[in-house]
């Protein structure tokens, strides 16, 4: 979680500041697609014309994290060949026109309020291209916004700032004819924007071999660096050959977790996987990796431009975002308030009102838990958060895999402001919520991403949870309390009324027990 977003966090809401005070605002207010103004935005759908592909993305509201209602790409290679003759690809046009036909009947059958449709560089470059989008709008009734390159970046910084609000550093945003790169200055601020003509695509085609290819990228890099002077604390990478990049270094490394979103590397981890590229052959790690034909094409070059990238930026971290110019878009749509909000509680609130058995509960579990957890940071907390929102998400998985149910949903799902470690945090708790034991489960590799506190950390949240569900259905602090006195080592449960002496039956004193074992704590009733 970024400072800025913590600071807004806590401006919402003083429990996160630690004040105590039990506000209704913040984190735990009223979610956003609650109001009739995000409901409005019933689905929004984007049509990106990109110089590799044309996408049809449609989003399930504008609600703050992303909901994919249904995504399509169509590899049309409208870039192809743009270098030798100034014109779209002979090959793609007449694909890219059918892929806009489905794509138009499609958001008509899905009953899309808001459907934009933007074009990119091989559009806007193209001899033809104004001849290509006055063909398309004719054909398909659609309105074809042809965007420039500083207004191209600007929207992919803008999807980057729908995963990351508050994000700080620079995006470098690759497509088929084009690489854009925008700062990102905190606070939801973009800056300095450039267009580059650095495109696998239109590398492609440029005479003179690797060696002429190369010089290029070195040259072009270089006048952006003096665009760009300052070093970014954390380059952030728009784009499926970056994509395709990162899940090739996954392999390499033999990373456990498959999720590209939020997926971190180094600069020497860089440099080792475009080595591993170069002496590799394509069609195993396309066979490895998932990786489409087409896109693995175009792979090798994408990796020269991204090795001179970092060298000459040298930035300190670099990681994936998912989101780009379509996200860009949605998050064009969103109010300011939208904007503020936290994707993670957001989408959490969000799935649980959609399958919780008792939406709401969420809320009630965390405060009457908290008190375990004084001091665990912010940041944290606010994962804990989430946890409490999605406990009872997956009751209707078969109760002989529902713990591993949860694992998977949190750790694969689509979630935006989630680092990997947090995920694998979040994923373990939920597990723990339905099952005391980790014995049998399929996760041992992926907690290797966290550390043997934060494993434990998990499990102590997932028992907590697991407790307080079963103690009361709703309301728990009305009927008992829980105090947590670490230097004593006493995990103390404060029973308020008849009520809550009732509810805490057997199976519930043998949850709390564990907990206080978990915790490492004597148990003690009071008021039983």
């Amino acid at each position: 979680m970024t400072n800025a977003m913590m600071r807004q966090a806590e401006l919402a809401d003083p429990m996160l500041a630690g004040s105590g005070t039990k506000a209704d605002g913040g984190l735990f207010g009223t979610p956003l697609f609650e109001d009739p103004k995000a409901r409005a935005l019933a689905r929004v759908g984007v049509i990106d014309i990109g110089s590799n592909s044309v996408r049809l993305v449609v989003f399930n509201g504008a609600a703050r994290s992303p909901a994919y209602f249904y995504n399509e790409k169509i590899l049309c290679g409208l870039g192809a060949g743009f270098s030798e003759t100034g014109r779209l690809s002979s090959e793609g046009r007449p694909r890219a026109l059918a892929a806009l036909k489905r794509f138009a009947a499609l958001a008509k059958g899905m009953n899309v309020s808001t459907l934009v449709t933007v074009a990119t560089a091989a559009v806007r470059e193209a001899e033809d291209g104004p001849e290509f989008r006055a063909e398309a709008e004719r054909e398909t009734g659609l309105k074809i916004h042809v965007v420039d390159g500083r207004e191209e970046a600007r929207l992919s910084a803008q999807g980057v700032l729908l995963g990351w609000p508050g994000a700080q550093g620079m995006i470098c945003d690759i497509g088929g004819s084009s690489m854009e790169l925008a700062e990102l200055l905190g606070d939801g601020q973009v800056g300095q924007r450039e267009t580059s003509p650095l495109g696998p695509l239109k590398l492609q085609g440029l005479k003179g071999g690797k060696k002429a290819i190369k010089a290029r990228i070195k040259a072009t890099i270089s006048e952006l660096g003096e665009t760009f002077p300052s070093k970014p604390g954390r380059l952030f990478l728009v784009g499926g050959s970056w994509r395709a990049i990162a899940r090739i270094d996954m392999e390499r490394r033999g990373y456990p977790l498959k999720v590209l979103h939020e997926y971190r590397m180094t600069r020497k981890d860089i440099r080792d996987t475009i080595s591993f590229i170069e002496t590799s052959d394509l069609d195993d790690l396309r066979g490895d990796t998932g990786t489409s034909a087409e896109r693995m094409r175009l792979v090798p070059l994408a990796s020269l431009v991204l090795k001179e990238l970092v060298r000459a930026f040298k930035p300190d971290e670099v990681a994936i975002s998912s989101y780009g110019i379509r996200e860009g878009l949605l998050y064009e749509q969103m109010s300011e308030e939208q904007r503020q909000r936290d994707p993670l509680i957001e989408a959490a609130y969000h799935m649980e009102l959609a399958n919780a058995r008792m939406p709401g509960f969420g809320r009630a579990l965390y405060r009457f838990i908290e008190p375990l957890f004084g001091r665990v940071t912010p940041a944290r907390k606010r994962v804990m958060r989430a946890a409490c929102l999605l406990h009872d998400v997956s009751w209707r998985a078969h109760p002989d895999y529902r713990a591993e149910v949860c694992f998977d949903n949190a750790t694969r799902a689509n979630l935006g402001g989630l680092t990997h470690p947090e995920r694998v945090f979040l994923g373990l708790a939920l597990q723990h919520r339905y099952k005391s034991s980790r014995k049998g489960t399929q996760i041992a590799d992926l907690t290797t991403l966290l550390s043997d506190k934060d494993v434990l950390e998990a499990e102590i949240l997932g028992r907590a949870m697991r407790f307080g569900a079963m103690f009361t259905l709703e309301r728990p602090l009305d009927h008992g309390e829980l105090k947590l006195y670490p230097k004593k080592g006493v995990l103390e449960l404060r029973l308020k009324t008849d009520t809550g002496r009732d509810l805490f039956g057997e199976v519930a004193q043998a949850r709390f027990k564990a907990l206080a074992g978990a915790i490492g704590a004597d148990s003690v009733v009071k008021g039983g």
